[in-house]
């Protein structure tokens, strides 16, 4: 190494030439070829079980996310001006090339099933607009006594109407999205309030946010890592170069990203933050000992003083670079996209700020010089040394009042672990004021929700939905989960058909608003509306041969508990449907995104284990001591297990960015205790083990302390995003690098010199 070391800065021109002609390459294929993932399917596996069949179910009955657009008038909608907005916004968003024509349901669009004549009729509520108060009083009779309707076009309070515009997965774009609120906005009047939601909205805002939010956080950490680089290094030269690392390793990681074609998830926004308050830990490593070095050798040439550097520190970098890089790789065992290429590349711009750190910045002393080292820092260094010594002192004094204390905090977080939930909702990464919460809020106040779980009922015989004792069945269940579940809002089914046939067949009596007993007549009510009606709209709940049913069940929250406790219910239903020949199955956006809480926590053990497992053995690897792995992993098991518990303790749920935690804390944790370690060793050669743990405090505890306060800097930036989990994740994180500092000072430290490890044996060590 020494020699790669010696021609690397014989060639400190030419180094730079190649930092800077593959930062061009990178930047170029980043604006090429950056794009923000907005399809919120594209999170998850589809090979998953649960993925491949709800995306068979979804072609089978056409299953598809709406666009929620609900039209307010506080008077009522039973007016021209209201009705006229519900035609014409329907026709617009009919005539859209990315939404079917026969996917816009409204109440200008919705059949009207009615007893006639013949004996039954399907027709439009209105194709003109009604003006007079009879053809007004009529419709809001119709719209009334129509259970299919009212509650679900039109909410109880008769003020608020929704038009649902389906789409398909791979349609929606920023354009897209775009229009749809300028068309929203532009049939708003004085009168008539227009409110846009649905899971494409929330997507399209995601989209729009994400690059926003990045863009407001990565100066901001910069400014904040700048100022507090410049306060701990005490150099314009060591700052500006130490972020010159973790500003060619971000734009090199999302240069990979784009190169190879990989999108941008919100998650992935975090790359830049993560990478700066990660990266410039190598460099503050580097110049404290460079630091010592000088105030040690004043008359050293600039050379001398780089090569004893890195001879001496790129050991521990090297180690500590790449055990946070396998913190990050160990998320590839989550099978959620954004998680998986977040620590992929994440661990990529790791290991580019440790090589650019080994390279750029002593090629970058070579060519500016070395940082001055005046009196005033060696008497500051003294004074730091000083406060080191004392800390020791006081550490080894305390020793069995530190380790209680730790054992009981370990406990209650242990405990904490146990409160600790997974939060599927998309809705909750937004603030609760923000426009789509409050819109989202208003649409659930008013109808059976926003997000949707779909029931599949899978018979084995043909014509099993015609049966009435089967239909009986789900009418019951789905009248059930709706009195039971209080999140559940709403149902649909062929159910809904039917009962609504059976009723305007018998003079709109009520007491017929159920399934008949007669499969013949069942049969024929059936025949009546695919003749009367469009038959498009009972493909959308029944397949050909009526041996799969689709029962939609409509939720009001899209959190992982209120999907859990409907899906509680719907399934104490599973040995009836059985007796009957039936199996339940589940599919939809909402069935998948409970799906994917449940890959988030499987992913995050198994990451948190395999990470803890190779950092054992790298430590292993690196000290050649049982012992001393073990104790390195100490601090790190300690800081995950405070911070669940901090988790479980303040109700912050593990979600897609949460979920990242485990890798961090070990990633970076780990950092410490290799330097902290590597330093110890070399410093037992005095032979006097105190004096050791005070010059190992003084050189690589004071480079930890400094560290540490930069990582929490950079971390608590992520308080001023637009996200929750985002600053949810700053806090966790910056609160991780807090306790792995101090763990790594206080109770690695005692663990070392309790267990005389490398003074138990001194002719072995040597």
């Amino acid at each position: 190494m020494k020699n790669l070391f010696r021609k690397s800065l014989k060639y400190s021109w030419l180094t730079v030439i190649v930092v800077l002609v593959i930062s061009v390459f990178f930047f170029l294929k980043m604006k090429k070829n950056s794009r923000m993932e907005t399809n919120l399917d594209k999170y998850m596996p589809q090979q998953h079980p649960a993925f491949v069949y709800s995306n068979k179910a979804e072609k089978w009955f056409n299953i598809k996310d709406g666009i929620i657009v609900a039209i307010e008038n506080k008077n009522s909608i039973y007016n021209p001006g209201t009705l006229k907005i519900i035609k014409g916004l329907s026709k617009k968003l009919m005539k859209m090339p990315e939404i079917e024509k026969n996917d816009v349901t409204s109440l200008y669009t919705a059949d009207n099933i009615v007893g006639s004549e013949a004996g039954m009729e399907v027709k439009r509520f209105y194709r003109r607009v009604p003006k007079s108060s009879e053809e007004l009083k009529k419709l809001e009779k119709e719209v009334r006594t129509n259970n299919m309707v009212f509650g679900k076009l039109v909410d109880s309070t008769e003020t608020v109407a929704v038009i649902v515009a389906r789409i398909g997965d791979n349609t929606f774009t920023q354009k897209f999205y775009r229009r749809i609120l300028d068309v929203a906005k532009k049939y708003e009047d004085s009168e008539n309030k227009i409110y846009v939601a649905g899971r494409p909205i929330v997507e399209g805002t995601m989209a729009l946010l994400g690059p926003a939010d990045m863009k407001k956080m990565v100066p901001i950490v910069l400014i904040v890592i700048f100022l507090v680089l410049f306060a701990t290094l005490r150099s314009l030269k060591s700052t500006i170069a130490t972020l010159f690392v973790v500003f060619f390793s971000t734009l090199w990681a999302f240069g990979l990203m784009a190169a190879v074609n990989i999108p941008i998830y919100a998650v992935s926004t975090m790359i830049p933050v993560m990478l700066i308050a990660i990266g410039v830990a190598y460099g503050i490593h580097l110049y404290h000992h460079l630091s010592i070095f000088m105030t040690e050798n004043p008359d050293a040439a600039k050379e001398e003083a780089v090569m004893d550097m890195l001879v001496q520190m790129w050991k521990p970098v090297t180690m500590a670079a790449v055990t946070t890089a396998v913190g990050f790789i160990s998320l590839l065992t989550s099978q959620v996209y954004p998680i998986k290429y977040f620590g992929l590349f994440t661990a990529f711009g790791v290991t580019m700020a440790m090589l650019l750190s080994l390279f750029f910045i002593p090629a970058y002393i070579m060519l500016t010089g070395l940082p001055k080292n005046n009196k005033k820092k060696k008497t500051e260094a003294e004074a730091q040394n000083q406060i080191a010594f004392i800390f020791t002192e006081k550490v080894l004094k305390h020793s069995t009042a530190t380790i209680l204390a730790t054992v009981v905090i370990v406990v209650l977080s242990i405990f904490g672990m146990t409160k600790v939930w997974i939060n599927s909702s998309f809705l909750d990464k937004f603030e609760k004021d923000s426009a789509i919460v409050k819109t989202d809020k208003f649409i659930n106040e008013h109808f059976g929700g926003t997000s949707t779980i779909n029931l599949i009922l899978d018979a084995k015989e043909k014509n099993a939905f015609k049966k009435p004792e089967v239909l009986k069945l789900v009418s019951q269940m789905q009248k059930d989960v709706e009195k039971r579940v209080p999140v559940v809002g709403g149902s649909f089914s062929l159910v809904d058909f039917l009962e609504r046939i059976n009723k305007v067949m018998h003079a709109d009596s009520l007491k017929y608003q159920r399934i008949p007993n007669s499969q013949e007549l069942i049969a024929q009510y059936l025949l009546l509306y695919e003749m009367s009606g469009d038959p498009q709209n009972l493909i959308k709940v029944v397949d050909y041969n009526y041996q799969k049913l689709n029962v939609t069940f409509q939720l009001k929250s899209d959190n992982s508990k209120a999907t859990k406790s409907a899906l509680a219910e719907i399934d104490k239903y599973k040995k009836d449907f059985a007796k009957l020949g039936i199996k339940m199955n589940y599919a939809g956006s909402g069935y998948k995104a409970l799906v994917f809480t449940d890959l988030i926590l499987e992913g995050q053990i198994m990451s948190l284990a395999m990470s803890v497992i190779i950092v054992f053995l790298l430590l292993l690897l690196m000290f050649r001591n049982v012992k001393v792995s073990l104790i390195g992993t100490i601090p790190i098991l300690v800081t995950a297990i405070i911070s669940f518990g901090i988790m479980g303790w303040l109700d912050i749920p593990l979600n897609s960015t949460t979920a990242l935690l485990s890798s961090i804390a070990v990633g970076i944790g780990i950092d410490y205790a290799i330097h902290f370690i590597e330093q110890y060793r070399v410093n037992s050669k005095l032979g006097d083990k105190l004096l050791a743990s005070k010059i190992t405090m003084a050189h690589s505890g004071k480079a930890i302390l400094f560290n540490a306060i930069v990582v929490i800097a950079g971390f608590l930036v992520l308080l001023f995003s637009v996200f929750p989990p985002n600053r949810e994740l700053g806090f966790l994180v910056s609160v991780n690098m807090f306790t792995s500092f101090l763990g790594t000072l206080t109770i690695m430290f005692l663990l070392l010199y309790k267990s005389n490890v490398y003074f138990e044996n001194k002719s072995k060590e040597n």
